[in-house]
């Protein structure tokens, strides 16, 4: 929604502080809403897309974005300390046609098996009850893979990713038996990214695009304590060459399946 209310004020040749000023609201109002960290009513995106001149489908489907944004979200109701910035991953998620995710350390969260994501949960400071429920949440976002319209799901996945040993043999091995049966699906396709290819856009940390059917692509950058999300056209579109890069650079589909499968054979070998 934000992404959407913020490229029809592009398309209308305005500025942030234009807008707010037209509006007779606080040009840091209107920034937040733009960038998703507070969603509007329904009555101030009906007043700005009337300042905008906004009219027809387009109207009604940035209205009925907004509509949705402000329902609860089952994933994140009654959690505690859930971020504006992990509820904002769930909404895009829940709303993209397609997805790209560069981890090169870790498997992509999407694609993790329980006891994994258990195990990088606790590792930090969260309470025991708050791991299981985090683990609950991730394994309910798989349904954006599984459902009748599923989103589309690139994976670029690190060499690194497969050889570090997350909770033990035992449990790596069964995270690298999920990860083959989900590259199985229709809508997963997971690439690895071996050693050895010098430098790449990847090299410069993980990232995912999102892209969507009606508004903005969307990338989403994390670190250990804080996330970002990149909403300029310049700047995605640099994301977007590095993915598209990326896939140039690594295995193949099928190479990849055989290279996880052998990373499976010499971690079962070893137990």
């Amino acid at each position: 929604m934000s992404a959407a209310l913020k490229q029809a004020r592009l398309d209308a040749g305005l500025g942030q502080r234009e807008l707010a000023r037209m509006l007779g609201i606080q040009h840091a109002k209107l920034s937040y809403w733009e960038n998703g960290s507070r969603v509007p009513d329904v009555a101030d995106v009906s007043a700005i897309l009337a300042k905008l001149d906004v009219t027809g489908a387009n109207r009604d489907r940035i209205l009925e974005l907004t509509r949705n944004a402000r329902e609860p979200n089952w994933l994140t109701a009654g959690m505690p300390g859930v971020s504006p910035g992990l509820a904002g991953v769930l909404d895009c998620e829940r709303t993209a046609t397609a997805i790209t995710d560069w981890s090169p350390l870790l498997i992509p969260g999407l694609l993790q098996t329980s006891d994994y994501a258990r195990a990088v949960l606790s590792s930090g400071d969260l309470a025991a009850h708050e791991v299981e429920a985090r683990v609950m949440m991730r394994l309910a976002r798989r349904d954006v893979i599984d459902r009748s319209e599923p989103v589309t799901l690139t994976a670029l996945i690190g060499e690194s990713a497969l050889r570090e040993v997350i909770g033990g043999p035992a449990l790596m091995a069964d995270q690298l038996r999920h990860l083959l049966m989900m590259a199985d699906k229709p809508p997963v396709s997971v690439r690895i990214m071996p050693h050895g290819l010098g430098w790449h856009p990847g090299l410069s940390g993980p990232f995912i695009l999102f892209e969507f059917a009606d508004s903005p692509s969307i990338v989403h950058i994390e670190h250990h304590r804080s996330s970002a999300f990149i909403y300029d056209e310049k700047d995605v579109q640099d994301y977007q060459s590095a993915a598209k890069k990326m896939n140039s650079m690594a295995m193949t589909p099928g190479e990849s399946l055989g290279f996880i499968a052998e990373e499976l054979r010499q971690l079962e070998s070893a137990a």
